[in-house]
Formats: C-alpha cells, sequence, structure tokens
C-alpha cells in the first residue's frame, strides 16, 4: 500500500511565536491562506493523479500550527476535507506545536477524521529550545506526545539539527528522547538562514554559525541510523526546495541542498561498504581489484556524489579499481561484493547488518 499526502499549505496560520529560524511565508511558497474553494480544487486536482488501487491518501494540512488557527477557520478546513473521507481519502493528517495540544483539542481532531498528528519539536534539549525562541520545554512535547498516542492517533514528530546552542551531541541526545516516545514517523530538517529572520541577524553579527553541509550529513546519518533501527521511519530528511527557497538571496547561508535526504542515504551506503570490504579483505587479503554489486536502483546512492563514494573507498583500501555493478537479484539497500573477475558476488551486506551492529553498540 503506497502512501500519498496531498498537501494544503496554511502557512503561519495560528503560530503566535516567531521563531528565531523562521519565515514561515517563504518556508510554505505562498504569502495567503488558501481559501476554502482552492482547499477542494486542491484535493480535486491531486486525486487526479494517484492511482485508485493499491494506496492510502490522507489530506495534509502543513505549513502552520493547525490546531492554533481560530476555531472558525478550522471548522472550514476539516469540512471541506470531510467530504473526500467518505470515499478515497482514508484520513486527514496535520501539523502543529506541541503547545498547542490538550484534551479537547484532541477529542474535537477525533470528530473531524483526523488520524495524524506532526509536532513541530525540533529539539528535546531546554536550552536549545530556550534559545530558538520555540516557547515551550521538553515536558510540554513529552505530555504532547502521551496524549495523541493515547487517543489513538499516529504521531509524526519534526526535529531540526544545527539550531542555536545545538551540537551532535545534543541532537543525539534528542534521537535518543525522541525514539523513546516511540513516535509512528520522523522528518529531520537542517537548520538553514533565511533572509529577514533573526537568524539572519545573528549571522550578519557572528553570533551564530550553520553547520556546514557534510556535518548536517553526518549528524542526519546518525540520527536516521538510530531511528531506522529503532524501527521507526524517517519519512524525510531536508527541506523541501520550493520555488522561493530557490530563489537567489532567500537562503542566506546553512546546509541547504535540495537533495539532502540523498546524501544522509549515500552517507549511509559509505559505513555500509566499509563494513562489507573490511569483512571481505580480511578474508582474502591483498586484493587490489574489487567489484562492488547493488540493486540497479540503489547505483547513485552507493556512487555517490560526483563518485565521493567510490573515490573515498579506492583510496581508503588502496584499490585500483572499484566499479559497481547494476544486478536486479540484489535486495534494495544491499551490497554485495567480490574480486574484479568473478560473475556475481562472493559476499553481501544488508542495510539490516549495519543496524544490528548498531543495536549491539548502543
Amino acid at each position: 500500500m503506497r502512501h500519498y499526502n496531498i498537501p494544503i499549505f496554511v502557512p503561519h496560520q495560528g503560530c503566535p511565536f516567531q521563531c528565531v529560524y523562521c519565515d514561515q511565508k517563504i518556508i510554505a511558497s505562498q504569502q495567503e491562506a488558501p481559501t476554502i474553494q482552492e482547499v477542494s480544487e486542491t484535493i480535486e486536482r491531486h486525486l487526479s493523479t494517484i492511482p485508485p488501487e493499491g494506496t492510502e491518501v490522507e489530506i495534509a494540512f502543513f505549513g502552520g500550527s493547525f490546531t492554533a488557527i481560530e476555531r472558525g477557520m478550522q471548522d472550514a478546513y476539516l469540512q471541506a476535507a470531510a467530504p473526500y473521507l467518505k470515499g478515497r481519502v482514508s484520513g486527514i493528517r496535520l501539523s502543529t506545536r506541541p503547545d498547542c495540544i490538550d484534551n479537547e483539542i484532541l477529542e474535537y481532531l477525533g470528530r473531524h477524521g483526523v488520524t495524524t498528528i506532526e509536532l513541530g519539536v525540533q529539539s528535546l534539549d531546554d536550552e536549545v529550545l530556550e534559545l530558538s525562541a520555540r516557547g515551550y520545554q521538553s515536558v510540554d512535547v513529552v505530555q504532547a506526545c502521551w496524549l495523541i498516542k493515547a487517543y489513538g492517533f499516529k504521531l509524526g514528530i519534526q526535529l531540526m539539527i544545527g539550531l542555536p546552542g545545538d551540537n551532535r551531541t545534543r541532537d543525539l541526545a534528542t534521537t535518543e528522547r525522541a525514539i523513546a516516545l516511540a513516535p509512528d514517523m520522523v522528518r529531520i530538517y537542517p537548520t538553514v538562514v533565511i533572509a529577514g529572520t533573526w537568524l539572519d541577524k545573528a549571522f550578519r553579527q557572528s553570533q551564530y554559525l550553520p553547520l556546514e553541509l557534510d556535518e548536517a550529513v553526518a549528524i542526519g546519518k546518525e540520527m536516521y541510523l538510530g531511528f531506522t533501527a529503532a524501527a521507526i521511519p524517517v519519512i524525510r530528511m531536508g527541506l523541501q526546495a520550493g520555488e522561493e527557497l530557490r530563489r537567489e538571496g532567500s537562503v542566506v547561508a546553512g546546509p541547504f541542498h535540495p537533495s539532502f535526504g540523498e546524501l544522509v542515504r549515500q552517507a549511509v551506503f559509505r559505513d555500509q561498504a566499509e563494513l562489507l570490504l573490511d569483512r571481505y579483505i580480511s578474508r582474502r587479503g591483498g586484493i587490489r581489484e574489487l567489484k562492488l554489486w547493488v540493486n540497479p536502483r540503489d547505483l547513485s546512492l552507493m556512487t555517490g556524489q560526483r563518485r565521493s563514494n567510490i573515490d573515498y573507498l579506492l583510496l581508503r583500501y588502496g584499490l585500483k579499481s572499484l566499479p559497481v555493478a547494476a544486478d536486479e537479484d540484489m535486495p534494495r539497500y544491499a551490497i554485495g561484493v567480490s574480486d574484479a573477475g568473478e560473475p556475481q558476488p562472493v559476499m553481501a551486506l544488508g542495510l539490516n547488518d549495519l543496524l544490528e551492529l548498531i543495536r549491539n553498540e548502543s
């Protein structure tokens, strides 16, 4: 069953705060909240492109803090979605803040067909939350997550790396605490400096230093592996590269990359290949020419951007050559290895093998 979201962006609606990194109008790529007619038109347009069989569809209200919107507007949006719940749409997904959740709100959402709630948590470190002007503490996040799960909603958690006061140690501690909350899904976003925000001013005054892209990828990789080892799906990594963020001058600094998630997965493949080659070379010894084997859909993940993974492995093991062969019989996210002249892989290592190593070390 393939999942589809029909995104309805409600930019900056309902949010009483201005976080240090936030210019919601740019992030949401539109200036005004959609009208009820536009909501219906958006749903119809997306449904016309989604296969009718083998799919699960949710209408997703993203962009703002939905449960902090004026209740009459919430009613209007939810009523616009309601007719579709009797057909191809299985439920409604929305995003909001941890401090905009309580019993009454959850009872109301449950009556109106909401099935999934994503919380913009960002961090579970209280100092990072304070420096980012989030307006709540980690205890509020824990309480909101507990309530959401108690009422039977699916829980999503959105996290950010590279916030003011943040570092790798704090990000990994946040990951461990988030795993303990047992969300159904996670999104990971790198912090970027957007023009006109408080962070923009702090950056220009040398009061804030954003992560370099390679730093963000390395931290994102460790978080991704941690959640994946705990069987919690990471459904997105990196900001949605909308037209506004691509516009010259919108992103002032920071690790913005339109394929951030791909870079993280390439880094995972490199770690996986290292573990495989360590095992293979230790058994065979003295080999200068090897071949890697992957599923055709994983070729770019194995080679890396501009062949960075292959260049790294060639240098790391002193190899003369390391071609990558596409093999339809290889499972997704697995890597095989053989001597250069052999017609098939001799040894293989899957993502689960890497995850098992992580579990044993934790």
